[in-house]
């Protein structure tokens, strides 16, 4: 199982993001066209993810209530013919979240500069946990996160999924 400490803040613009890294030396790493199919799931969040032509089914739990969100994750590679016909065969979906990301990574961090269609915005932060120690991993966020300016006060501690399904239940509120 994978862990991680993440962060994610909405933002005007990924310019000023984009000059910080570049000053660090840190380039892009690759574009990643990305569609984010969730579906019903008692235990924490399952969602396809469509990227580049691949497909990875991946279970998450997340800490949304504590001022650090670490996720434990699982990932599933999947083949076939069609994976997203099979999966809504299985499960009710619940959301689509198609977005642009550009992958930037630092040590064990992935830095993303999302956008994400219909929410706009975002800068994504995941400190992966591999041959390091949670304290080296929270001590390596820390680092990202003062280096691009982040305001810890500022996050979203919500899914992208989240996000979308509450923007579409006000808009449903508003249109009744």
């Amino acid at each position: 199982m994978g862990k991680n400490l993440e962060i994610k803040v909405k933002t005007e613009s990924h310019t000023k993001f984009i000059e910080k890294l570049n000053a660090k030396g840190i380039t892009r790493e690759k574009v990643l066209k990305q569609k984010d199919i969730y579906y019903e799931f008692p235990n924490g969040n399952l969602k396809l993810r469509i990227e580049n032509g691949s497909y990875c089914l991946i279970k998450y739990s997340r800490d949304e209530i504590n001022p650090e969100r670490w996720s434990n994750y699982e990932l599933l590679y999947l083949s076939g013919e069609n994976p997203e016909k099979y999966l809504a065969g299985l499960f009710n979906e619940i959301a689509v979240v198609e977005k642009i990301r550009n992958l930037y990574i630092y040590k064990n961090t992935r830095i993303h500069l999302d956008e994400v269609k219909d929410l706009g915005k975002f800068l994504e932060l995941e400190t992966v946990v591999e041959n390091i120690t949670d304290e080296e991993a929270k001590k390596e966020f820390e680092e990202v996160v003062n280096f691009l300016g982040l305001d810890m006060n500022n996050q979203l501690k919500k899914s992208y999924k989240d996000i979308l399904l509450e923007q579409k239940k006000a808009v449903s509120r508003v249109s009744c």
